[in-house]
């Protein structure tokens, strides 16, 4: 359901969010290690997220990314809006076109339970209720 990019971005933004208290910042290269991702699709990311304000980032020999309080307050909806967009919530399960409920595939009937609970997910869960179940070790960042 999500893309390879959406995931990788959800990723980084908990890493920063797990970070918030400490006050760190950290470049393309340590977020990338930090996540088990490629270093050029973080840097391609990143900057989608701080365009669209889920993420802040600083340049010079301090600089580097990191979350504040009020972002972490943002609903997951914000990260895969920015990167997948809102149509994923419409999507196939199969990935056909013309799939509706007039002309439904095979699998449309149960898929759209999952996607609208998926849906109803990402907008009640917040960045910091998923960075928090990770600081208190009842969940893990990498598997």
């Amino acid at each position: 359901m999500l893309s390879v990019t959406c995931k990788a971005a959800i990723k980084a933004v908990l890493f920063l969010g797990t970070e918030y208290e400490r006050g760190n910042r950290y470049s393309i290269i340590e977020i990338a290690m930090h996540i088990g991702e490629n270093e050029h699709t973080v840097g391609k990311l990143l900057q989608k997220l701080v365009r669209a304000q889920i993420i802040c980032s600083v340049k010079g020999p301090n600089g580097g990314f990191f979350i504040t309080e009020a972002q972490r307050e943002k609903p997951v909806m914000d990260i895969v809006e920015t990167i997948d967009g809102q149509n994923m919530f419409k999507e196939c399960g199969l990935g056909f076109q013309t799939c509706s409920e007039k002309r439904p595939c095979p699998l449309h009937h149960d898929f759209k339970i999952i996607r609208e609970g998926f849906h109803k997910i990402c907008r009640e869960k917040k960045i910091a209720d998923l960075d928090q179940s990770i600081i208190s070790g009842q969940s893990f960042l990498i598997g």
